[in-house]
């Protein structure tokens, strides 16, 4: 019932949070829109406004003090309490940073929008008080404290990402332009790189707050590598990847097919650069961070790359396929078959090498690595996709080729009725061919290897230590699962060793330990508790 309890009334608080913000973000900015009068003929905004401010903002005021007047341990543990900081604060945060910085960039145009502007100071509002709330020295929650600051960095890093590609975009475009000069329509260049620097200073700097002021840097395991992983170096790389096909093939285009001209071949140019190195020192820069984090977050970092470098490579070998048939038909014959084929080229230049150096198909793999969990699951989940494309590029086939043989009027050759699919499917055979090689290969080695003796199933570690050093240690030693329960902050006695028993200690209090589930709580000082679970 507690928790049914705490769930219900934190929704309802969120619920009345956010419409009570949305009704006093109307009221004000009808109060800041001094060129319209109060109501003018809105009187239904108007009536929202005050309806949403005068009936949710008392009740959700009395709720929280009735929720913050009780908050004592139980409540400050619970999950929900934790969960409704950290939601909250990122809807805040996002909220307030979108309209500021676009208020912000408006006012480059002369633009001033004060009903956006006052979105942002009301959000910026919330945010500042829940902020407060979640730094309360007696009352903040002890669960889920490092959400907000992750997702407040990611945020941030996208934001500031986009800002700073849009604006060395637009001045790289600005640059080309006086090589080919173009009819310009609409805003000066140097307009749009200021309101792109305007987002950019203001993402960079919700970056840093959260990345540098609230840690985010530090945080290690479960939700921050995962965010370093996916915002940081598959983001990152896809990015990259992206700007550089774009870019080869507007300079392949200049060079091998002018069917259209210059200036629109160029005019992706300057923001596909942009982009491509951007997203090389956003990923270059968090593949760094990953170096110094878990061997899973860095095999992590290695499969995604190798992914992101898979997926462009194949999908450049599919179009070139379907552009070399194409160019056997009559009707698609010419410049339309040549920029197909230049696009597929592109891609395969761009993302082969990089697939290369990151998954290294020729180097020994080592033990290790072999019978990693990540490592079987990526090539476990290429394999399965890619079967399932090309199943489904066979069906696509096969009702061409009855299509055709039933005589469908369309006038399409076969050919060109089955070139599409058909580079499809060779691409993903391929893909799948050779990555279930590979783990059938990897499969051998690890029956071949000599066996390692299984004595427990699995280990719940208590430590306020770096867990790392010690699950290698209990995983090698025990060849069990390791599930890792960090000590709150401040739980050690004064005068003991913070830094617990080192590895060897653990395995030495492990040895001659059987069972399925152990219990293993480090500290305080080089104290080690084991305690065998019952099933």
């Amino acid at each position: 019932m507690p928790t049914v309890r705490r769930i219900i009334l934190f929704t309802l608080l969120f619920a009345l949070v956010v419409i009570a913000a949305i009704g006093l973000s109307g009221l004000l900015g009808r109060l800041l829109d001094a060129g319209n009068a109060l109501a003018s003929s809105d009187v239904t905004g108007l009536a929202r406004s005050l309806a949403f401010t005068l009936i949710a903002g008392p009740f959700a005021t009395v709720l929280w003090w009735l929720l913050w007047r009780r908050m004592g341990q139980d409540e400050r543990s619970s999950l929900a309490w934790g969960l409704y900081l950290a939601g909250m604060s990122t809807v805040a945060l996002v909220t307030a940073s979108a309209t500021l910085l676009t208020t912000a960039a408006a006012l480059v145009r002369s633009d001033w929008q004060p009903r956006t502007f006052a979105t942002g100071v009301v959000w910026a509002g919330v945010w500042s008080w829940h902020r407060w709330m979640s730094r309360h020295d007696r009352k903040r929650p002890s669960r889920l404290v490092t959400v907000a600051p992750i997702l407040g960095s990611v945020f941030g890093l996208v934001v500031g990402v986009g800002g700073l590609v849009t604006a060395i975009g637009s001045l790289a475009d600005a640059a080309i332009d006086g090589f080919a000069p173009s009819v310009v329509v609409g805003d000066p260049w140097w307009r749009l790189t200021l309101q792109a620097l305007i987002w950019f200073a203001g993402g960079a700097a919700v970056w840093w707050w959260h990345w540098f002021a609230d840690r985010a840097r530090t945080l290690r395991g479960g939700l921050a590598d995962v965010a370093l992983v996916a915002a940081g170096v598959a983001g990152a790389t896809v990015l990259s990847l992206g700007g550089a096909g774009t870019a080869l093939f507007s300079l392949l285009k200049l060079a091998f097919d002018r069917s259209v001209p210059v200036a629109q071949i160029l005019d992706p140019l300057g923001a596909a650069l942009a982009a491509a190195a951007v997203g090389a020192l956003v990923w270059r820069y968090h593949r760094g961070l990953a170096v110094t984090r878990s061997d899973q977050t860095r095999l992590a970092v290695g499969v995604v790359t190798s992914g992101v470098g898979l997926v462009a490579a194949a999908s450049g070998l599919g179009v070139i396929v379907n552009s070399i048939l194409a160019a056997t038909t009559v009707t698609l014959a010419g410049s339309d078959t040549r920029s197909l084929l230049l696009g597929g080229i592109s891609a395969l230049v761009v993302g082969g090498p990089v697939w290369w150096a990151a998954w290294k198909p020729t180097r020994p793999v080592d033990a290790v690595q072999v019978g990693a969990t990540g490592r079987r699951v990526y090539l476990v989940l290429v394999f399965g996709l890619s079967a399932v494309v090309a199943i489904i590029t066979l069906l696509v086939i096969g009702y061409r080729l009855f299509e055709f043989a039933l005589g469908d009027a369309t006038g399409q050759s076969l050919v060109d009725r089955v070139r599409a699919p058909l580079g499809l499917l060779v691409a993903t055979g391929l893909a799948a061919g050779y990555h279930f090689a590979v783990w059938r290969h990897d499969r051998s080695a690890i029956t071949a290897a000599p066996g390692r003796e299984r004595t427990i199933a699995r280990v719940t570690l208590v430590t306020g230590a770096d867990p790392e050093p010690l699950t290698r240690a209990v995983a090698d030693a025990t060849g069990a699962a390791v599930t890792v329960w960090r000590r709150s902050v401040g739980a050690e006695p004064a005068g003991t060793d913070p830094a617990g028993p080192t590895a060897q200690q653990l395995v030495d209090a492990l040895h001659g330990v059987t069972g399925k589930r152990v219990l293993v709580v480090t500290g305080p000082g080089s104290r080690i508790d084991v305690i065998p679970l019952q099933d």
